[in-house]
């Protein structure tokens, strides 16, 4: 199905945000594979951030927020938030970006110690993202040992195979897949997608969501801990990706992803926190940085040591 639309233009003064804001470090520091760079350089680089690339997406409807598919270009200037968009984005850019984050007030709340310090010097602004759930579910069952460009290239495919397009002043933007729409996928195709191994897992999880047998959105009604046993029922997903989805899509900020970034930092920086099983190692580093807001520290460390690797 395709459908044409407009784009209209518009912008949000920097000064209205509250705290820092640095749109590159958020879009492409491994949170979010929703969006594009109109330039194709997305994820080229190493430690990026402060630039002024418009970066491009068509977001899916969102409960509570959208009721269907919008268009968005985006880029920041020095002053501004410039934006391109099929409806009103503010609503949808404030959700997925969270503008409404006071930033210096986490800040302030975060420990102080070197790693985190020099982590939030390096990339302020920096903020948590909230994507859509079953993308953002789709999108970490394909990160298991993969580059983040390579996680991007899986997505784009998968929205050019299998979503709807959308053709806004010309230009044609590709929708993520829904759960159905995804489902209706074969393992091999899915394969010649360069998903590899992760197939299976990717058209399991699909068809769960299409049989409305399980949602990643139905996590988000329980206690952090439980949420996170509840994703791990689909396919291909543990503790590390189902604290991935929490943390970028469902707004735990406690979540701690314990990938191999924070697994050495764990080591190296906080070997009071190392040993015992995933729930136990996760409830000490979530003590360490910062309880409640330890997902933001988490985030900042995790780019700012992939970065300098």
């Amino acid at each position: 199905m395709s459908k044409a639309v407009s784009l209209e233009s518009g912008s949000i003064p920097l000064r209205e945000i509250p705290g820092p804001f640095d749109l590159q470090a958020t879009i492409e520091s491994g949170q979010t594979y929703l969006w594009n760079r109109r330039d194709n350089n997305m994820f080229a680089g190493g430690a990026v951030h402060g630039g002024s690339a418009w970066y491009q997406t068509v977001v899916p409807p969102i409960d509570g927020v959208s009721t269907d598919s919008v268009v968005i270009e985006l880029r920041q200037t020095d002053t501004e938030l410039e934006w391109h968009a099929s409806d009103d984005p503010i609503p949808l850019l404030t959700h997925l970006l969270r503008l409404d984050d006071d930033l210096n007030d986490i800040y302030a709340k975060l420990p102080s110690d070197s790693l985190i310090t020099n982590a939030i010097d390096a990339f302020e602004g920096m903020r948590l993202v909230r994507d859509p759930p079953f993308v953002s579910l789709i999108s970490f069952i394909c990160s298991a040992q993969m580059r983040v460009s390579r996680i991007h290239q899986m997505q784009k495919r998968l929205a050019e195979t299998y979503g709807q397009t959308v053709t806004a002043d010309g230009e044609q933007f590709h929708v993520f897949p829904t759960s159905s729409e995804l489902s209706t996928a074969t393992e091999e195709s899915l394969r010649d997608l360069k998903l590899g191994y992760r197939a299976p897992y990717v058209l399991d999880t699909a068809e769960m969501v299409a049989r409305d047998e399980a949602h990643p959105e139905h996590a988000a009604t329980q206690p952090y801990e439980q949420a996170r046993s509840y994703l791990t029922q689909f396919t291909g997903v543990g503790n590390k990706v189902a604290d991935c989805v929490l943390l970028f899509a469902l707004g735990y900020l406690e979540a701690v992803p314990l990938d191999t970034w924070i697994q050495s930092a764990i080591e190296e920086h906080y070997p009071n926190c190392t040993g015992g099983t995933y729930a136990e190692t996760s409830r000490a580093i979530r003590r360490q940085l910062g309880g409640e807001l330890a997902g933001y520290a988490q985030t900042y460390v995790f780019y700012y040591l992939r970065s300098s690797d």
